[in-house]
């Protein structure tokens, strides 16, 4: 089990480094081939009648800029990567949650990093994470800003027994696989024999997959504080995490542990749902 195409999504206001190493390293270890994206929209001036012509050429014009500045960001793209592996490039002119995710049916995994955390504070320029892992289908890697290493040397699984938890532990194995501590981790109120036989069973099954992990157990009512204290305690760079919301009119809202993870912006965060 691989990934064999990564798509890997670039804000068109930078900064891209971080997310294009992160997205190449992984990229070079499954042999997979690293699709570039950028989106973004051009916000209409407001103005009365007497002022919509000179908005349009206004508007217009905040587009040819954005066209520009995906021929750089192509290039910057293709430099990082420089020939290590094969990739491809793709750019729109719209919304960038919207294109990104419509983009993801390409990907077997989608890498993006996330400065503002689970919701972006505009979304013309940026894609919000939270709607993305939401909508997509596909897991999503959101790269943190402290990312400075490879990416998933040591990895806490934040297990819960859930239909997003499950899908999250599937589609994280071949990171899983190829990292060298793996903790799955419960966190609740209360542990009792159910939640131990629910992390027992999940190291087994990671266990025939090859990916040797060991279980722990806290008992807090602070579950998002203490699965982030303990992730802090084992130093790891990666925790996976099934992806819990539901859509409202306008907006997704999400249960506490996911808003945590999304919002912990230093973090390396895998997420599915």
């Amino acid at each position: 089990m691989s990934y064999k195409s990564i798509l890997v999504n670039l804000d068109v206001d930078g900064p891209v480094v971080p997310v294009v190493k992160a997205a190449s390293e992984l990229a070079q270890r499954w042999n997979a081939k690293l699709i570039g994206f950028c989106a973004a929209d051009a916000y209409l001036p407001v103005t009365g009648p007497e002022g919509a012509a000179l908005a349009g050429e206004v508007w217009q014009q905040m587009r040819e800029d954005d066209e520009r500045r995906f021929k750089e960001l192509r290039k910057e793209f293709e430099a990082l990567v420089a020939g290590s592996i094969e990739t491809e490039w793709r750019d729109a002119l719209e919304r960038p949650t919207y294109a990104l995710v419509r983009a993801s049916r390409m990907a077997d995994l989608v890498v993006t990093q996330a400065a503002d955390g689970a919701s972006t504070k505009d979304t013309a320029r940026r894609s919000d994470p939270g709607s993305v892992v939401l909508q997509t289908g596909r897991p999503l890697l959101v790269v943190g800003t402290d990312t400075e290493h490879e990416v998933a040397r040591k990895i806490v699984v934040a297990w819960k027994d859930t239909r997003e938890a499950r899908r999250a532990v599937l589609d994280a194995v071949p990171l899983l696989q190829a990292a060298g501590d793996v903790i799955v981790a419960t966190v609740a109120p209360t542990i009792d024999q159910w939640a131990k036989e629910s992390i027992s069973d999940v190291c087994a099954f990671l266990g025939r997959h090859g990916v040797t992990a060991r279980s722990e157990t806290v008992e807090s009512y602070r579950e998002s504080d203490s699965l982030i204290e303990l992730i802090d305690r084992h130093d790891a760079d990666l925790v996976v995490s099934g992806a819990y919301g539901h859509s409202r009119v306008r907006e997704w809202a999400f249960g506490g542990m996911t808003r945590s993870l999304l919002d912990e912006t230093r973090l390396n965060r895998f997420l599915s749902s």
